[in-house]
């Protein structure tokens, strides 16, 4: 399999782990929100919305708020967790809305799978003039020893995909966008012992690992859950993470 088709496999498997997903993805902190959104937004576009982890606090904030999301398991998922939300079938490469319809569009653990040549003016397309494009990606921080151990095993499955690590640091945008901001947040999910392993087992590249090799990911973190003295005999877990979040915009 060519790096390409391994990318494109794993693009197209979060529907077959949707429930751990769910159970295992962090939500994001209000604070991240709180900067990437334009003062007086009314109608935000969640693009790439998976299960609603950030639509469902896009809702709590009185936001008309519509989700796009390809995977239809994600969307199922989305639905029932979000049922104020309008869920559409769609990609940033082509969204299924009308023109200069949207304030604000977020794009949540996502923009490092899309097609930039397609999907930026696509995304220029459905906002208002002056709207807001912002991106964010939850970060494990790998300062804490566990979280670090915790990352040699993940990254031990990783193989060719796209790389959040990486494109969260510094996320390509361009014309007809203006410069990209960077703000980073610093904070800790809790979390049961069980809902990280399923945060393991949503990740793309485990998802589509041949069942032995994904057996053998998952063994270990329970390894690590049952002997790491930070982690051992815990019923809740303090994950920390770094949200690293961007923000541009068009001309008004």
């Amino acid at each position: 399999m060519t790096p390409g088709s391994q990318r494109q496999e794993q693009a197209a498997s979060f529907g077959a782990a949707a429930a751990e997903y769910e159970r295992g993805r962090p939500p994001y902190p209000a604070q991240a929100t709180d900067w990437l959104l334009p003062a007086g937004a009314a109608h935000v576009l969640d693009l790439g919305a998976g299960t609603g982890k950030l639509t469902r606090q896009l809702c709590d904030r009185g936001l008309e708020v519509t989700a796009v999301e390809p995977s239809a398991g994600m969307r199922d998922q989305l639905r029932r967790a979000v049922p104020g939300a309008a869920v559409l079938a769609g990609t940033a490469e082509q969204i299924p809305l009308a023109g200069r319809s949207v304030d604000a569009v977020l794009v949540a653990q996502a923009w490092h799978w899309v097609d930039l040549r397609q999907a930026v003016p696509e995304v220029a397309r459905v906002l208002r003039p002056g709207g807001r494009l912002g991106l964010l990606w939850n970060i494990r921080d790998e300062r804490e020893d566990w979280v670090a151990r915790l990352g040699t095993i993940m990254r031990s499955a990783e193989g060719h995909h796209a790389s959040s690590d990486t494109m969260s640091g510094a996320p390509q945008v361009g014309p007809p966008f203006g410069p990209v901001e960077r703000f980073d947040v610093e904070w800790v999910h809790h979390l049961a012992p069980d809902a990280l392993l399923d945060m393991v087992a949503s990740r793309s590249y485990v998802i589509t690992m041949p069942a032995t090799g994904r057996a053998a990911v998952l063994d270990a973190v329970r390894h690590l859950l049952a002997t790491h003295p930070a982690l051992a005999g815990k019923e809740q877990i303090g994950l920390p993470y770094v949200t690293r979040c961007s923000r541009t915009g068009l001309p008004g």
